[in-house]
C-alpha cells in the first residue's frame, strides 16, 4: 500500500500569505500546470485560459487571495522568491491590460473577472479545495487539468499521487506516534535523531541544518518585521496592526538597530511571567499580520497557523535557551514529525477538519518541539503534542469575511500558549501513566473533522463569520 513519505522541508515550506491552502496551494497548482503545458506544447500555441475554482476555494477565495496567487503562478512567479513589494503592481497590470505573460515568457489575453471563476455552490468530489485549468490551443484542443489543494500547500493533481516528497524507503518509516515510540525503544535515539537520519535519505546532514536555520532566518524576519509595521490590514475588515504597538509598548523607548539588539533590548526587561506572556502573544501576532497582509511566512504546518511555532521557539530562544543552531534543528526536526504524523492521520487542511487542523496541530508540534529542547524524553514529547491537541478539538473555521484576520491572529497567540503549557504538563508528568495517547488524540481529530458540519470548515458560513455584523468595504 502506498505510504506519504513526508520530509521535514515539506510541512515547513516558505511561501506567501494569507493561506497554504488557498493561497500557496493554488499558486503551485497554477505553477504546475504550466510546467504541464510547456512539456506538451509551446505555450505560444495557447490561445485561451481559464481557472475555476470550487468549494471552500471558491467560498473564502477572494479573502485568501486565491485569484491573485493562480495569476502569479501562471505569470510565472515562484513564492519563495518573489519580491512581495511587487505582488500588487503585477496584478493591477493584469487586471488593467487584461494580459497575462505565461510562465514570464508569452502574452496572453486574459481577464481575470471573466477568466478566474469562483463556483461557490459546486464542490469536487475529492476535497473542497478544487479547482481545475483550463487551456485552448489555436487549433482548437483543450487542454484541462483539475487539482486539489489538500492543505499545508500540498497539492494533489487528479489521479496523481500526491507531490510529496518521493517514495523511498526511509529507515525509520513512521506513520503513527507509536511507529516513533518504537523505533526509540529500539535504537535509543531522541525524535529528532531518528527524524535527521529519515531526511538524510534525501539530503546530506549538513543541507539538512542549513535548511532548517534557513527556515528559521525567514521565521525570525517575519517575527521582526510583523514586530515593527503598523497601520490597517487589508481586505476591508479594517482590523488595526497590533504587534507592532504592543512591541513598542513592552520596550518603553528601548534603543536597538536590528535583530539582534531588539532581542537584548527585550531580555533586558527580565522574566517575569506577565512580560513573558505578553512577548509570546506578540511575537505570534506579528507573524500572522504579516501573513495577513501578503508578508512571506512559513507553512507551520499551515499559513494560517504560521505563528504558533516561532512564538514558542523565540520564546526559548530568548527566554529559555541561547539560541544554538542545535537546539533550533531539534526543535524544527521534532516538530516537523509530529505535523507529518497529523497529515497522514488526519488532516492539515481547515477545510477538511476546521481549525483544530491548523492551531490545534501547529500547537502540537509546538509543544513537541520545546519538550525535546528542554530535555523531555520521546514519550513526554508525544505526551505533550496529545495535550496541547486534545484542547483544540473540534476548533472550528470560521474567519469572517473568509479573512484570515479575525479570529485567525488571536488563536495563534492562544495556540502558543497552550503549547507552552502542555510542554511544561507533560515535562512535569509520566507518560506511562497517561490514558490518552497521541494515536488516541489524532484518530478523535479526524473523526471530529468527518463529523463537523460543513459550514464550520473555512467556508465563512458558521460561527463568528456570520454572527459578527461587520460590513466589508472591500471583499
Amino acid at each position: 500500500m502506498y505510504r506519504e513519505r513526508i520530509s521535514v522541508f515539506d510541512i515547513f515550506k516558505i511561501g506567501i500569505g494569507p493561506s497554504s491552502s488557498h493561497t500557496l496551494g493554488p499558486w503551485r497548482a497554477a505553477q504546475y500546470f504550466v510546467k504541464g503545458l510547456k512539456d506538451r506544447t509551446s505555450l505560444k500555441c495557447i490561445s485561451g485560459l481559464s481557472v475555476s475554482l470550487y468549494g471552500s476555494l471558491a467560498k473564502t477565495g477572494k479573502g485568501h487571495g486565491s485569484d491573485i496567487a493562480v495569476i502569479l503562478g501562471l505569470a510565472g512567479y515562484d513564492p519563495v522568491t518573489i519580491d512581495t513589494e511587487i505582488i500588487g503592481s503585477v496584478i493591477d497590470a493584469v487586471t488593467k491590460d487584461k494580459q497575462i505573460v505565461l510562465d514570464s515568457t508569452v502574452s496572453l489575453g486574459f481577464n481575470p473577472l471573466t477568466d478566474i471563476v469562483f463556483h461557490k455552490d459546486e464542490c469536487l468530489p475529492a476535497h473542497p479545495n478544487g479547482m481545475i485549468f483550463t487551456a485552448v490551443t489555436y487549433d482548437g484542443k483543450i487542454v484541462s487539468e483539475t487539482w486539489y489543494s489538500v492543505g499545508g500547500g500540498f497539492v494533489r493533481k487528479e489521479g496523481g499521487e500526491p507531490l510529496a516528497t518521493a517514495q523511498v524507503h526511509l529507515p525509520y518509516p513512521i506513520d503513527y506516534a507509536s511507529d516513533l515510540m518504537n523505533w526509540h525503544q529500539q535504537t535509543g535515539k531522541k525524535i529528532s535523531e531518528i527524524v535527521m537520519i529519515n531526511e538524510k535519505l534525501w539530503r546530506c546532514e549538513e543541507e539538512v541544518k542549513s535548511g532548517l536555520i534557513n527556515i528559521w532566518e525567514v521565521m525570525k524576519e517575519c517575527i521582526y518585521r510583523g514586530c515593527h509595521t503598523g497601520g490597517v490590514l487589508p481586505g476591508g475588515l479594517q482590523v488595526q496592526r497590533r504587534a507592532a504597538p504592543f512591541n513598542d509598548r513592552l520596550l518603553s523607548g528601548g534603543n536597538y538597530n536590528d535583530y539582534q539588539s531588539w532581542v537584548s533590548a527585550i531580555q533586558t526587561g527580565g522574566k517575569k511571567f506577565g512580560y513573558i506572556l505578553d512577548w509570546i502573544s506578540c511575537f505570534a501576532l506579528a507573524v500572522n499580520e504579516e501573513n495577513a497582509a501578503f508578508g512571506r511566512v512559513v507553512t507551520s504546518p499551515t499559513n494560517g497557523s504560521a505563528g504558533v511555532i516561532p512564538a514558542v521557539l523565540l520564546y526559548y530562544v530568548i527566554f529559555i535557551g541561547e539560541g544554538k543552531d542545535d537546539d533550533i534543528v531539534r526543535f524544527l526536526l521534532t516538530a516537523g514529525e509530529i505535523g507529518s504524523i497529523f497529515k497522514k492521520g488526519a488532516t492539515i487542511s481547515a477545510a477538511m477538519g476546521g481549525c483544530q487542523a491548523e492551531i490545534g496541530v501547529s500547537s502540537a508540534m509546538a509543544a513537541a518541539g520545546l519538550t525535546e529542547v528542554m530535555g523531555g524524553t520521546a514519550a513526554q514529547c508525544l505526551m505533550a503534542a496529545e495535550i496541547a491537541m486534545e484542547h483544540h478539538l473540534g476548533m472550528t473555521c470560521d474567519p469572517i469575511g473568509g479573512l484570515v484576520q479575525i479570529p485567525c491572529i488571536e488563536r495563534n497567540a492562544m495556540g502558543a500558549i497552550k503549547a507552552i503549557t502542555a510542554s511544561q504538563l507533560a515535562l512535569q508528568s509520566a507518560p506511562e501513566l497517561a490514558k490518552v495517547s497521541l494515536d488516541n488524540v489524532i484518530c478523535t481529530m479526524w473523526e471530529t473533522a468527518l463529523d463537523m458540519n460543513t459550514k464550520y470548515k473555512e467556508t465563512s458560513e458558521g460561527g463568528l463569520a456570520v454572527n459578527i455584523p461587520i460590513s466589508l468595504s472591500e471583499c
